[in-house]
């Protein structure tokens, strides 16, 4: 029965999570980018400071944290989703090693806007910069695993 109601409602979870990753994602890129011209326009202190500290939180706690859930939620759905994961190929384990690293990068960002907000922050623009491909690389090993299904 359980299993019957896992099967029905597959194309709407799937939908689901098409739309929390998506939203992820954004924040995921958007928020290094913002931490860019935060050190780089706008300092430790003042007004300008002010406003990216705010805007990070926003970033971070609105969209960013919510999508994380809902992504993880949806996610553990489908691969529950019987005959959906064949669990002897690679791809499934490709994909769970890069949403870990998404996950672990996700955090990162968490802790690096928490020093920007209490004006401890002693990253370069640069290394924002150079992070800011990390999920990058991750969505692109992610796309390849989960549709050519190596």
């Amino acid at each position: 029965m359980v299993q019957d109601l896992i099967i029905s409602i597959y194309p709407w979870v799937k939908a689901l999570h098409i739309i929390s990753v998506i939203s992820w994602m954004a924040g995921i890129f958007y928020l290094p980018r913002l931490f860019v011209h935060h050190v780089e326009r706008a300092g430790q202190s003042g007004d300008a400071h002010q406003t990216f500290v705010m805007m990070e939180e926003k970033l971070l706690k609105v969209i960013m944290n919510p999508a994380l859930i809902a992504t993880w939620i949806f996610g553990l759905l489908l691969v529950s989703t019987p005959g959906i994961v064949d669990w002897t190929s690679v791809w499934p384990w490709i994909k769970a090693i890069c949403v870990l690293g998404m996950t672990w990068f996700h955090h990162w960002l968490g802790k690096r806007r928490k020093e920007f907000a209490v004006g401890t922050n002693t990253r370069s623009g640069r290394t924002y910069r150079i992070m800011n491909e990390v999920p990058t690389v991750l969505m692109i090993l992610i796309v390849f695993a989960v549709v050519l299904k190596f």
